[in-house]
């Protein structure tokens, strides 16, 4: 008998990040020729959804420590991909600006994400594919409720 038991056929939270998982590792995989990483598509897709963000604020999205970023974001300020500016409210706080040199760069991101999309939905109809979006979206929302009580507990 196996010392750590547990139901992964039925545990919600294993598919989801199992899939995660195998979503990141296709793109990683598709852009690795290019010189792009998955961290890099991750800074750039964060400032294309949100806009210019700080470091510490774009390190929590990507669910990393501010210095770990560091390195990434050295990366690509050398490659002109972003540039570090001075918050205009607050001059000690820079926010991270995509330049126009990112462009390229942002459509091999665009057009990689798509094939693998399309891999990852083959045969799936779209209503299943709503349903999918629909499920997840609740799941997320489920998940963010509960954080937002534990935090208010605490």
């Amino acid at each position: 008998m196996p010392v750590l038991e547990y139901d992964f056929e039925n545990s919600v939270g294993f598919w989801i990040m199992t899939a995660a998982h195998e979503y990141q590792r296709a793109i990683n995989e598709e852009l690795a020729p290019t010189g792009i990483t998955y961290r890099q598509t991750q800074v750039l897709g964060f400032l294309a959804i949100e806009g210019p963000l700080s470091q510490a604020e774009l390190a929590e999205r990507m669910h990393l420590e501010p210095a770990t970023l560091v390195g990434i974001l050295d990366r690509m300020e050398r490659d002109g991909w972003i540039k570090r500016l001075a918050c205009s409210n607050d001059r000690r706080r820079k926010l991270i600006h995509p330049q126009p040199s990112a462009k390229p760069v942002w459509t091999k991101i665009v057009a990689c994400v798509k094939r693998v999309r399309a891999r990852a939905t083959q045969g799936m109809k779209a209503s299943e594919l709503a349903t999918l979006k629909r499920l997840l979206n609740r799941v997320q929302k489920n998940i963010n409720q509960g954080l937002a009580a534990l935090e208010t507990v605490s």
